[in-house]
């Protein structure tokens, strides 16, 4: 793998960030378009978006945005389907807890899809709801790690 991680600065790069999580979160997993663009999705805002790109590529995107004073919330995490179980969504997430630290930020809070929760629990990140919830139609956990 020669990724390169790339933060998001430009339009052409936001638009390629919600091409990939358009393929994944809408036509993958049904999630509404309604539901997966929010008033994140800009450059201007308080968000951090992030790209991974292989060999000219993007291939994976996730954001930051500040959950409360000390706690990051990791979000819209998603890997291409031919780009998964190689490593991405790794290298992905310790970019955007490097970030967090970056800003000062304590603690990474996220809500894993529950096919998800062993790969971040392999993270460090540990499962702090009671029970799943449903999130556009999908069951999740809360997950918090000490950054």
């Amino acid at each position: 793998m020669a990724a390169e991680i790339v933060t998001v600065t430009t339009e052409e790069q936001l638009e390629q960030a919600l091409a990939i999580r358009t393929k994944v979160f809408v036509e993958e997993q049904n999630v509404p378009m309604e539901e997966e663009i929010d008033q994140h999705d800009r450059l201007t805002g308080t968000a951090h978006h992030f790209l991974i790109q292989d060999e000219g590529e993007m291939v994976a995107t996730g954001r930051v945005t500040i959950y409360d004073d000390e706690t990051a919330k990791m979000q819209r995490i998603a890997v291409l389907k031919d780009y998964r179980s190689k490593g991405y969504g790794r290298v992905l997430l310790l970019a955007m807890e490097e970030r967090a630290r970056e800003l000062g930020l304590r603690y990474s809070l996220l809500d894993a899809q529950c096919q998800a929760e062993v790969f971040y629990k392999k993270l460090g990140y540990e499962t702090i709801s009671d029970e799943p919830f449903d999130d556009a139609g999908i069951p999740h956990v809360r997950m918090r790690k000490k950054l």
